[in-house]
């Protein structure tokens, strides 16, 4: 019955979130509507940046990219998480938690990139205006996404192999809501040290590297702010830049949190991180965009007007 590297594991049974029944349902329509807002507005951003013409520039090409990750990202887990949260056998199997794995771990690191190509094409728009065209071409915008998707696909690969090396003999019951890394770990029974160093290694690279590369593109940022002598150029960069840091510091704070954590942190307390950057993420950066921002709102006005008549 083994189904990969020794593994004599078949099936897993998720816990979810909590096992008290009075709050299931309750659990089940908070991220059924959050799923659904998840989807209309990441679904809802990638055809408004595709019908208006005027939004076709580096800064939304990455927010298009942005929100289709998002999609991505939150579909991989949350319709088995709503389906095991209102059935009583929450069983997923060995494969499908290692394809569910991998998939989160690609879309995750994905998401990872994009913001930092993001941050990255704030920072040649107000440091480097004049060069602003010829850093941001077409070409360099297809290469920041092409290099992030494949980190993304090595990194993955590379965490999912880790994982296929783990051994699970009795122990089958994951807590979390989903296959993520920890809990698997905790399953296994043979010696994880290792493979959770290499975990580690690769999870700091792909958190660490990219705050700091966020976080010096928004120190220099702020810097030529506080050059800018037009008290409505100064309030326009902010503007500009304020969407990006709120859901940068949600997503790199959050799986920092999880991925980062000491093992003396409970899996609880990491269950309750990852709903953070799992579920509220990718339901709040098509919001942020989407309401702080005049294009995005006025291109939404000139789609509807243009599908009444």
């Amino acid at each position: 019955m083994a189904l990969g590297n020794g593994s004599f594991m078949t099936q897993f049974i998720l816990m979810g979130l909590t096992d008290q029944p009075d709050l299931q349902l309750l659990l089940f329509f908070l991220f059924l509507v959050m799923y659904v807002v998840t989807v209309m507005g990441n679904l809802g951003l990638i055809i408004l940046i595709g019908l208006s013409s005027h939004l076709h520039t580096p800064m939304y090409f990455f927010l298009f990219s942005l929100s289709f990750v998002d999609l991505c990202y939150s579909s991989v887990f949350t319709p088995k998480m709503l389906i095991n949260i209102i059935s009583k056998k929450k069983i997923i199997s060995y494969m499908g938690c290692m394809t569910q794995l991998y998939f989160f771990s690609f879309f995750g690191i994905s998401e990872c990139y994009v913001l930092t190509s993001m941050a990255y094409d704030r920072y040649v728009a107000i440091c480097n205006p004049l060069l602003y065209n010829a850093a941001m071409s077409p070409k360099v915008c297809s290469s920041l996404m092409l290099g992030s998707y494949l980190m993304a696909v090595l990194d993955a690969t590379t965490l999912i192999t880790c994982m296929l090396r783990l051994t699970f003999c009795d122990a089958n019951t994951i807590n979390h809501y989903l296959c993520d890394i920890h809990p698997l770990l905790q399953l296994s029974c043979t010696s994880t040290h290792i493979i959770e160093l290499e975990v580690f290694i690769v999870g700091g690279i792909n958190i660490i590297v990219p705050s700091l590369t966020i976080f010096v593109s928004y120190g220099l940022i702020l810097t030529n702010i506080f050059h800018i002598k037009s008290t409505e150029g100064r309030s326009k960069a902010f503007s500009t830049c304020s969407s990006h840091i709120i859901a940068v510091s949600l997503f790199f704070g959050s799986s920092a949190f999880m991925y980062l954590r000491p093992s003396s942190v409970s899996v609880d307390d990491g269950k309750i991180s990852s709903v953070f950057y799992t579920n509220v993420v990718p339901m709040m950066n098509p919001l942020i965009y989407s309401l702080r921002n005049k294009d995005v709102k006025l291109a939404l006005r000139k789609t509807l007007r243009m599908r009444k008549f």
